[in-house]
């Protein structure tokens, strides 16, 4: 009686687990031709759904390099502070646009924001004010509520952070004024005069008694945005399309769905009843993820979709991992039940310890990265925590609901065949010389770029600038006209399909800004009588400006010592996991490895190198540390089995043997949705796609033949033979 009213309940709640996805769809898409629902609520980037353009002027007609180049690094903090997703560049001499996706009202922004000014802080001194600071000595500005202990009263404050020269400056200051009120002055108006009640000397001011938390935003905001190198004047603000249409969109959602269903059919082919169980999981995954994205308001771009297809990986791998382990506990004889309980036991340190690497990489690029970067890393860190959930609980809880309704047969779960361990120990020398050949490959192209007077690699207009050409149509244009129809003429011109567009919806979708390589005079007159002749306009509807970056020298380090110190924290987890130094050195030369391969195939086939490059190089170093980290853990749990093997050469080559199915069935489902992806896309999803398989495929060989030998050799005592 005890089991049957296990069993029941078993089947009560996989009923229950089948209502909550049908809930979720019904939810997320509504039923029929009134389908609407958090899908749709998703905030994108302005690559997926546009947002608003704002145009600043600096108000001296001469202004220094790098004055502009500190304002438009300031400005873009700020500008995260809407979305991680914002780019704010420079645009020939004087002028910064500022760029926020998933907005539709520029006044609002304009409002919050508000117009760069001067800002001053000045005391009078017998008679005559003299300034204190200026805005470019303010780090930071925050509006904050402050709660006292013993009377429970709220109070606002603003809190400063000082430069530490002004920081200096400060303290004696305020230690010559207590008493006194200091004005802050903005655009020649007085916003704040505070008292000075004590000295402050640790370069973190604070400005209170303010009527209302509204009121500090707004004294915040003003500090904030008086705080740069620059005095600024706004000369536009429009509503701008995404950068990819509505076509390009639909047919990579539809790519991705043929991807998961490709991958829901091998699963079920290969593992019969538990690849059934991982597809019920994906789909699940998917909902979640969905959900997630639409409660906590994340903006979803093209590098956040790499993080989610990663992390799909990731949930794929570990149930692979899983259902590897049933197949090889039936094999030795245990019964089905047993084989599924021991199953999941073994393959959970490999899980933990491949998703826990991952994790901690993705919370350093949180933290220290900027723009698409930071939202690769919170699509990758929702995405392992979800697939860990479905992975280790929901399947177990499906496929036990499964067999406690009657599927008990050993056949519908596979039986594991015992092969042969391959000497891949032996053929390491063969390995590395194939890697080195590519890599010496790739960097013959390196040379042959440079000598050819063209850029080592291809770098697009995220790390190089290039010029704006903006036209104005006679008709309306749509973004899906403009990329059939524009584009292609442009890139008859420029040579180039790194091209970014974006229609001005506030100018009646008349507007097109056409974004490219930076343009000679020559290849612009080109340019004009090109695209007035094609679309019989007159050149005087057509301007043209050089734009920076959307990348500064700042952003590229802050992402540079992300990366490292990612690389370096999980290098040692793995070290303090494994208990040897030697597994965490091993898995970092293969991260290498795979990195140099990638950017090879970035040389070798000019594939432009933009945001997506970072997010395409970081999927890459999640894969291959995840894959690496399951066939080490096999490594470890054959080691404790003593007697087992004659030598370390031995365990090594059967250790890598025994996961070669799940490596190739792991490569093989996340190659499927890219490449789905790949075949689907337009030019921007292609140019992320394609490297992303070069990596996929590079993981693969360095994680079975590279790694484990490199450990090897590493671990070898030559006092002994091994």
């Amino acid at each position: 009686m005890k089991k049957n009213g296990k069993a029941k309940s078993i089947v009560v709640l996989a009923i229950l687990l089948v209502a909550l996805i049908a809930f979720g769809y019904v939810s997320l898409f509504g039923i029929g031709d009134t389908a609407t629902g958090a899908a749709e609520n998703i905030s994108l980037g302005l690559d997926l759904a546009g947002g608003v353009s704002i145009t600043y002027e600096a108000k001296d007609s001469k202004v220094s390099q790098e004055d502009m180049d500190d304002t438009v690094y300031k400005l873009q903090k700020r500008a995260e502070t809407y979305s991680t997703e914002a780019e704010v560049y420079q645009e020939g001499d004087r002028r910064i646009n500022i760029e926020i996706p998933g907005v539709s009202d520029a006044n609002a922004v304009l409002e919050e924001l508000g117009t760069p000014g001067s800002l001053y802080f000045l005391r009078s001194v017998d008679g005559e004010s003299e300034v204190v600071m200026q805005g470019s000595d303010i780090v930071s500005a925050e509006a904050m509520v402050t709660r006292d202990e013993k009377t429970s009263a709220t109070s606002y404050v603003v809190q400063l952070k000082l430069t530490d020269e002004a920081a200096k400056r400060f303290g004696e200051v305020t230690a010559e004024s207590i008493g006194q009120q200091i004005a802050i002055i903005y655009d020649d108006e007085l916003i704040s005069s505070p008292t000075v009640q004590q000295a402050i000397t640790d370069g973190s001011p604070s400005i209170t008694n303010i009527g209302s938390y509204e009121e500090a935003e707004e004294l915040a905001s003003y500090i904030r945005i008086g705080g740069l190198s620059l005095e600024l004047e706004e000369v536009r603000s429009q509503v701008v399309s995404a950068k990819l249409g509505v076509e390009a969109i639909e047919k990579s959602i539809q790519a991705g769905i043929v991807g998961i269903l490709l991958v829901i059919i091998m699963m079920c082919i290969v593992y019969l009843i538990p690849g059934l169980v991982s597809g019920i999981g994906l789909l699940l995954y998917t909902l979640m993820m969905l959900l997630i994205l639409n409660a906590f308001d994340i903006t979803l771009t093209i590098a956040g979709i790499a993080g989610i297809i990663l992390s799909i990986g990731m949930g794929v791998d570990a149930n692979v991992i899983i259902f590897a382990r049933i197949k090889e506990e039936i094999a030795a004889g245990n019964s089905v039940k047993a084989s599924i309980r021991e199953g999941y036991r073994k393959a959970f340190s490999a899980i933990l310890d491949g998703n826990v690497t991952t994790l901690i990489a993705a919370i350093i690029l949180m933290w220290r990265g900027y723009g698409s970067i930071r939202g690769f890393a919170q699509t990758l860190a929702i995405g392992i925590v979800l697939s860990m959930f479905v992975s280790l609980v929901v399947s177990r809880f499906v496929i036990n609901a499964l067999y406690a309704l009657g599927v008990t047969d050993a056949k519908f779960y596979g039986k594991a065949k015992i092969r042969k361990p391959f000497d891949f120990v032996g053929k390491r020398f063969i390995a590395m010389a194939i890697s080195i050949a590519v890599i010496l490959v790739g960097a013959g192209f390196f040379i042959g770029n440079g000598v050819a007077g063209n850029r080592v690699l291809n770098f697009s207009l995220e790390f190089l600038g290039g010029t704006s050409t903006t036209v104005t149509f006679d008709e309306e244009m749509s973004v899906d006209r403009v990329e059939k129809e524009v584009v292609p003429v442009v890139e008859d011109i420029t040579g180039d399909g790194n091209i970014q567009t974006q229609i001005v919806q506030s100018s009646g979708n008349k507007e097109v800004i056409i974004k490219t390589r930076e343009l000679d005079l020559e290849e612009r007159t080109a340019l004009d009588e090109a695209l007035a002749e094609n679309f019989d306009i007159d050149e005087s509807m057509i301007q043209a400006e050089n734009i920076s970056s959307t990348v500064s020298n700042e952003m590229r380090a802050q992402a540079v010592i992300a990366v490292v110190a990612a690389v370096i924290c999980m290098l040692i987890y793995i070290a303090l996991r494994f208990k040897d130094i030697r597994f965490g050195a091993s898995a970092v030369i293969g991260l290498c490895h795979d990195v140099l391969i990638v950017i090879c195939a970035y040389a070798i086939f000019r594939i432009p190198v933009g945001n997506t490059f970072v997010a395409c190089l970081l999927t890459i170093v999640g894969y291959c540390i995840n894959s690496t980290i399951v066939i080490f853990d096999r490594i470890r749990e054959n080691m404790n089995t003593k007697g087992t093997f004659k030598d370390r050469r031995e365990l090594v080559n059967t250790s890598i043997t025994q996961c070669i199915s799940r490596s190739i069935f792991t490569f093989a489902s996340t190659f499927i949705m890219v490449a789905a992806i790949y075949i689907n896309g337009v030019t921007a999803i292609r140019e992320f796609a394609a490297p992303l398989m070069v990596g996929l495929v590079a993981g693969l060989f360095s994680s079975n033949c590279l790694t484990s030998p490199i450990w090897y050799m590493l671990k070898r005592d030559k006092s002994k033979k091994n």
